[in-house]
Parts: structure tokens; C-alpha cells; sequence
């Protein structure tokens, strides 16, 4: 059967429409003044116990921007780096920024030296907003790079005066959080924001092909690249996503525009990456409230923050839901008001999913998407009784977009063939900045991205990822996928969570091997066998069993196979 044939009945099952509507916005910051015309009371996002409403969101924004106008050399198309974690001062910065008509650099606030000076270097960027607690580490790093103006802030900067105190004096002073620093000319962002408000802001004329983002690849396997995202790719994702979302028959996502209702929306996952940030941006298109987790590896503090509100959506990853569900404090929390859970970032276990069900009552939906699609290309949706929603596959495609699988000879192949995914629709980037030869790699002259991804799509229209291209393993000739592998192995009830990779072996080329952190300490090498024997055919039983305390990870939850290999 044909690929798109497939997909469009799927997406005629469940009543999504195969196109999305014009744009109805030139510029991302348009979704805050939308918003604020509607309801400018009602509370916009919450971090460390302080919140910000819609109003105030929008009033602070217009001030950086400001600030940017009058105060410094930046023009239009100029980069700003935003190296900030989940706090309040994020959508500030980054809605002033795009009024200001400048260009966002999201930045890790975890990266290193090297990869801070060459993701700065490689952007251009001229301006950086940083978090004081890596004052010391940008010391070394400015020199290095073309950053003209430092900006810093401390964790409470933008409470009241008391929370203000309070929270950053035990920051500085008690945990020892905010080390000695000297960057000549640095600002404080709150000295920033008073100055910016004493003139006047002059709207700046931006259009959808202005770039929004240079939103910077993993680089998992190099250095890394900076994806080009313009307005026009962000929108159109917003768009798509409003489509998916609005398929959910659990929830009613028009009930936010109501100033009293206090749903919240839980972002686990860091805004400076690009499922988080196009996230909140379609969040705030639909006047929601935020929950920002500064540090969601710090368990204790995001079950505490989660405690007050009444949560009726939960963003986040397979890594992040096993850890939570394994928590008795998480279990005993209220989640009757809980009616969507999404999943991204990476493959979602069926066994991730189950514990979720289990324990909140609420089913987890996948997406998938990638840095270079802005990210969305596809979610399982709720309509009708899961109608929308296949376990272990990515979903329904959005609007206006495409997908097809390929062969190495770039030949389209049919439903249940697999091959490599390629992506076509408005949100794909424009390319990678200031690298041709790399954006040639992956995007066709005709629009068609070339993911990386290996998959296939069912005669159902349900697409599934196999594996990423580089991470399969090849036994004797045999194709073996590790996310396979993991799912099953994931299942095992003494087994917390693994992570497959491929080693060399003299007899079969490469051989399996399985890294995995215990749930149950009596748990042995045997019995793993053994499991898989009874799940998996011969070729895939792992050869090695490596038992580790911790799986190495990315800052955003992504389980790194590269250091397991290495």
C-alpha cells in the first residue's frame, strides 16, 4: 500500500485536516500579545514558587526589548544567546528578544567551555543572558569568542523583594551555587529591565521569513550545528500542533482563556531545547499556565514544585517517567485532574508507558520530531477511544506534512518497508547556519529532510521508528535495532531502565551488548540471557551483560549510546 495513502486515511479516521490554515501571526512574540488581550490576569508561568501573568509577562518582555533598542548596538538579525534553565526570566528574555527583532541562540547552561565558545563563535552571537551561577566558567569563555555584552541574573531575580533576598542570598552564600566572577562590563538583568522600561519600545517590522532560532543540534556526533528556524517554521508548528492537540477528547484546551481556571501545564524539560521552547510557545497561544522545572533530575525539588497545582498536562521523557513512577512521594500525588501526558525527546518503552498508566491513571502519547522540523512531526492523539493513538509508533502526521521512506538508492517504498524517514512540510529548517556542504547532507533542493531515522509506516498510516541509522547493529549480516531490544529488556521486572549498543566481535562482525541499571540487586547476568531468549530471536540475545549504576545521559534525558560504546 502507499505510504501517503495510508497517512491521509489515518488522519480522515480521526479528523485531522491534511492542511493547516494561514498563518494568522508575522512573528512568534504575536502569540503573547494575543494572549494578553485575552486574559491578562491570568498566571503565564511559574518557577521556584513565583509566578508571572500574562500581563506581566508581556509588560517585562516589551522592557528588554527596550533595553535591546535603545541601550545596546543590536539590530534586527543580530544573535542573543539566552543561557538560562527553567525560571521565569526565560520567556522574558526570549519573547523581548524576538520584539527586538533579534535572533535566539538557546544555549545548554550545562555545556562546557568548548562547546560554549564554539556555539557562540559559529552564531555569532553578540549578546548573552546567563544565569550567575556560571559566572566563572563564562569568565574564561568571552574572551574567547565575538560576545560583546554579558548579561547575568540570579535565580529569584524577578520575585518580590523577600523571595528576591531570601532565595538568592542562600544561593550566593549558604550553597555556595553563585561563585566569584569578574566579566568587565556585565549588567544585571534587573538593572536591564529598570532602564529598559524608562523609554519608549518602537515596534520592529518582522516577517515570518525573518529567523526566529539558530536552535543547535545535540552534536552527538561532532560538533554541533545550528538548525535555522525561522518564524514561518515556528508558527506553522504552533498551527500543527493546536491541530493535534485540539484532537485530544480528554480536554477541554480553550478552558485555559479562562483567567480562574488554574490548569497547569508541567515542562520538565529545559526551554532551551527545542521540544520544551516551541512547547511554551503553543502554551502561551493558548493562554495556559507554565510550571517551569529549573532542575528535573533534582526529584525532590520537582515533586515538591508539582505538589500545589492542579496538573492537567505532564510533558516529558522515557528517562524522566521511569524515575518518577519509581518514587513513592511522586505516587501519592493528586493526578485526577490529569488528562494528557506527551512524550518526546526520545523512544517511549512500553514499559515506561504502562508504569505511567499505572500510576497516574493517564495514558502517555508519543510525538516525535527533531531539531530541524521545529521539532513536531507527528503525535498519538485521543480521539474517540484512542483512535489516534498506537503504542510504540509515533502517531498521526501532522498538518501539512509529509513523510516517506526510503532506500539507500533514495527510492520511496511502501507501507511496511523499512527504510529511511524524510520529512517535507512548513516547519522544516532552512538548514544549518553557515554550513552548505552539511545542509546539502540532509535537505534536498525540493524541501525533503533527511532524518537519520531508520522506519516504517503500517498500512494503518501509524509510522514507527526503528532505530536511529547509526545506532543499529549489524550480527552476521542481521539488522538488530536497539530500541527493540530495550523495550523488551525494559520489561523485565528486575530491571530499572538499559541501554543497547553494538561492540566489535571477530566471529559475527559486531555483537549486542546491554548496559543495564538494576531495580532488583539479586538480579544476574544469566537471568537476563535467559529473558531474551524467551523474547528475542537467537542473533539478538545479548552477548554481554554490563550491570552500572547510571546510564549516561544528556542534560535533556537522552540516553548517550556513544559514551556506552566508547
Amino acid at each position: 500500500m502507499n505510504v501517503q495513502d495510508a497517512i491521509s486515511s489515518l488522519q480522515q479516521r480521526v479528523s485531522i485536516s491534511s492542511t493547516i490554515s494561514p498563518l494568522e501571526h508575522r512573528h512568534l512574540a504575536e502569540l503573547l500579545t494575543q494572549s494578553v488581550a485575552l486574559m491578562p490576569n491570568k498566571k503565564a508561568f511559574t518557577s521556584l514558587g513565583f509566578s508571572l501573568t500574562y500581563g506581566e509577562l508581556d509588560r517585562l518582555a516589551t522592557a528588554f526589548a527596550s533595553y535591546l533598542q535603545n541601550h545596546t548596538s543590536a539590530v534586527k538579525g543580530d544573535r542573543i544567546a539566552i543561557m538560562l534553565p527553567n525560571l521565569v526570566q526565560y520567556p522574558v528574555i526570549f519573547f523581548g528578544a524576538l520584539k527586538a527583532g533579534l535572533v535566539v541562540v538557546n544555549t545548554n547552561p550545562l555545556y562546557t567551555e568548548r562547546e560554549l565558545v564554539h556555539q557562540f563563535n559559529d552564531s555569532g552571537a553578540k549578546i548573552l543572558v546567563a544565569l550567575a551561577n556560571a559566572g566563572d566558567l563564562l569568565e574564561r569563555v568571552i574572551p574567547q569568542t565575538s560576545v560583546k555584552q554579558v548579561i547575568m541574573t540570579e535565580l529569584a531575580d524577578l520575585h518580590g523583594f523577600i523571595s528576591r533576598v531570601t532565595i538568592n542570598f542562600a544561593a550566593r552564600y549558604i550553597k555556595k551555587m553563585v561563585p566569584a566572577f569578574n566579566i568587565p562590563n556585565a549588567e544585571s538583568l534587573r538593572h536591564c529591565l529598570k532602564r529598559g522600561l524608562n523609554n519608549e519600545f518602537i515596534n520592529v517590522a518582522i516577517t515570518p521569513d525573518d529567523i526566529a532560532l539558530l536552535q543547535y543540534t545535540g552534536g552527538t556526533t561532532g560538533l554541533s550545528k545550528g538548525a535555522i528556524l525561522n518564524h514561518r517554521n515556528l508558527l506553522s508548528n504552533v498551527t500543527q500542533m493546536r491541530a493535534l492537540f485540539d484532537n485530544f477528547t480528554e480536554i477541554d484546551l480553550l478552558s485555559a482563556q479562562d483567567p480562574d481556571n488554574q490548569d497547569t501545564v508541567v515542562l520538565p524539560l529545559p526551554l532551551y531545547h527545542v521540544y520544551a521552547c516551541t512547547l511554551s510557545a503553543q502554551m502561551v497561544a493558548l493562554g495556559q499556565h507554565c510550571l517551569l522545572i529549573p532542575n528535573p533530575r533534582d526529584l525532590d525539588a520537582t515533586i515538591k514544585a508539582m505538589r500545589p497545582w492542579t496538573i492537567s498536562v505532564f510533558c516529558g521523557l522515557n528517562t524522566l517517567f521511569v524515575a518518577l513512577c519509581a518514587r513513592e512521594d511522586f505516587r501519592a500525588l493528586n493526578f485526577s485532574s490529569l488528562s494528557v501526558t506527551v512524550s518526546g525527546g526520545m523512544a517511549l518503552t512500553s514499559d515506561a508507558a504502562n508504569r505511567w498508566e499505572e500510576v497516574t491513571g493517564c495514558k502517555v502519547y508519543e510525538g516525535y520530531g527533531l531539531t530541524e522540523t521545529s521539532p513536531v512531526v507527528s503525535l498519538n492523539t485521543g480521539y474517540k477511544n484512542d483512535a489516534g493513538r498506537k503504542l510504540g509508533y509515533i502517531g498521526v502526521v501532522a498538518p501539512s506534512t509529509e513523510i516517506k521512506v526510503v532506500n539507500n538508492e533514495g527510492e520511496s517504498l511502501a507501507c511496511n518497508q523499512e527504510g529511511e524517514l524524510c520529512v517535507r512540510g512548513p516547519q522544516v529548517m532552512q538548514g544549518y547556519w553557515q554550513q552548505p556542504e552539511k545542509t546539502a547532507e540532509v535537505l534536498s533542493d525540493d524541501g525533503w529532510f533527511a532524518t537519520g531515522d531508520i522506519a516504517f509506516v503500517d498500512e494503518q498510516g501509524f509510522p514507527k521508528i526503528v532505530d536511529r541509522k547509526k545506532d543499529m547493529i549489524i550480527v552476521s549480516g542481521f539488522n538488530v535495532y536497539p530500541n527493540e531490544l530495550e523495550d523488551v529488556i525494559s520489561s523485565h521486572p528486575s530491571v530499572l531502565e538499559c541501554a543497547v549498543v553494538g561492540g566489535s566481535d571477530e566471529r559475527t562482525g559486531e555483537k549486542v551488548r546491554v548496559f543495564i541499571v538494576k531495580a532488583d540487586e539479586a538480579l544476574t547476568e544469566q537471568q537476563v540471557i535467559d529473558f531474551c531468549r524467551d523474547q528475542l530471536t537467537a542473533y539478538k540475545v545479548p552477548s554481554d551483560v554490563v550491570f552500572i549504576d547510571e546510564l549516561p545521559k544528556s542534560n535533556v534525558g537522552k540516553i548517550l549510546r556513544r559514551e556506552l560504546r566508547e
